[in-house]
């Protein structure tokens, strides 16, 4: 063993790489890589966005170009053409009901029976007025026939005297001339004379304003009497409306009284309905309000035999999106029709034509007729189409716009579908 031998090993040295980048090009790698990957997926991959669906949950329908049928089934209401309602025209207390609800009556067949004691007490006072105003009328009458034939009695005296002053005065006249009497005895039968003429034809005038002042007062009298026994036949004609009677024949259908039940006027007591005639009643949607017409045939279908019928009226309110309109009967109704009835009924819109045809589906719901997703021609995904719907009848759409014949169609909801552009089909 060699003492004080120091050993020395020489250092590791730095093996050189010679395949190291640069520095300078670390940057441009580092950022261009991850650039390229995200061209290529932008490249390579459908930006759209894709719902992914089975082919078992959709329901696909073919384009077709076939002739289209203008018409819609709509369900109809069997309504009486005419009913009356049986409003109060007396209020009061029901004292009796003669008939009730879905009995037939007859015109003039009592139903109800009322009392107003009120209108009793009005009645005996209007009785009692008339009766102080005709006798007041015919003392009136009396006594201007007695006062006329005072003043006929005072004509007579004045006519007579007339007559006396008239012969005394010619009588004098004669005197007067031959100078048997004096001036003044013949001027004082000359005045007493004329004021016998005078005071006549004062009482013929007196006499004349008499009559036409008694024509007037009796003329006012009479038409007073005439207002009263008007008022009191008015009054009887409440009276009478306490007795409800039956305005047409037909089926007391609603009767809403009560014995002992008070009333107002104007109250609803019943309904009659004339059955008769019977019309159709049916609601619409008011996607056709534009096309609804009165005088549009429609029919109907009732053990293999088809009624004819027409729109007779189209009512102007829309609630709720639908609109009501009447259909009558072109013939006769089916046998053993009855009101509330409902019938499927058959409306023809317009003409059959040649058009381009979708099958009616879920899908309108949620587009509104706008678009649909069409198949692909492979069949493994549908994309967003844009359409025009026109006409449209219970089994399919007219199509205006948008789809190709043979074209095929999900025609199921597309409420799981959200707003994607693209199905992909599993």
């Amino acid at each position: 063993m060699a003492h004080g031998l120091t050993l020395a090993f020489p250092m590791d040295r730095m093996i050189k790489n010679k395949n190291r980048i640069p520095k300078k090009y670390r940057l441009f790698i580092g950022v261009g890589i991850p650039a390229l990957a995200l061209i290529g997926v932008l490249v390579f991959t459908d930006s759209s966005s894709v719902y992914h669906i089975s082919s078992n949950e959709i329901t696909l329908a073919q384009i077709i170009r076939a002739p289209f049928q203008d018409y819609i089934n709509i369900r109809g209401r069997v309504e009486p053409s005419y009913r009356t309602y049986l409003d109060a025209v007396e209020g009061g207390i029901i004292e009796k009901i003669v008939h009730e609800e879905g009995l037939m009556v007859q015109q003039g067949d009592t139903l109800l029976v009322l009392s107003n004691l009120s209108l009793s007490l009005n009645i005996l006072n209007s009785e009692a007025q008339l009766a102080e105003k005709a006798n007041f009328l015919r003392e009136t009458r009396i006594r201007m026939a007695q006062q006329k034939l005072a003043l006929d009695r005072e004509l007579l005296h004045l006519d007579f005297d007339v007559k006396q002053m008239k012969r005394k005065y010619h009588q004098n006249q004669s005197f007067y001339a031959e100078q048997l009497i004096s001036t003044d005895d013949f001027l004082s039968s000359e005045e007493t004379y004329q004021l016998a003429i005078n005071l006549r034809d004062l009482s013929l005038k007196r006499q004349h304003q008499d009559s036409i002042f008694r024509k007037t007062q009796i003329h006012k009298m009479e038409q007073n009497l005439q207002n009263m026994e008007r008022n009191l036949a008015l009054i009887y004609q409440r009276q009478n409306h306490l007795v409800v009677r039956a305005p047409v024949d037909g089926q007391l259908t609603v009767l809403n009284a009560v014995p002992g039940q008070a009333i107002m006027p104007g109250y609803r007591m019943g309904q009659i309905n004339v059955l008769t005639h019977y019309k159709i009643q049916a609601s619409m949607d008011e996607h056709y309000i534009d096309r609804i017409h009165t005088g549009l045939t429609a029919s109907l279908e009732r053990k293999k035999e088809i009624y004819q019928l027409k729109i007779s009226k189209i009512y102007p309110e829309v609630n709720e999106g639908q609109f009501l309109v009447d259909l009558t009967f072109d013939q006769n109704p089916p046998s053993n029709t009855r009101s509330g009835q409902s019938y499927h009924l058959k409306i023809q819109l317009g003409d059959t034509q040649e058009a381009v045809l979708l099958a009616r589906g879920a899908f309108f719901q949620s587009t509104g007729g706008r678009w649909v997703y069409v198949l692909s021609p492979d069949g493994t995904y549908a994309t967003k189409q844009a359409v025009t719907i026109g006409r449209q009848n219970p089994i399919y759409y007219e199509v205006l716009e948008g789809l190709n014949d043979s074209d095929q169609v999900i025609i199921s909801t597309y409420a799981l579908f959200g707003d994607n552009e693209k199905l992909q089909l599993n």
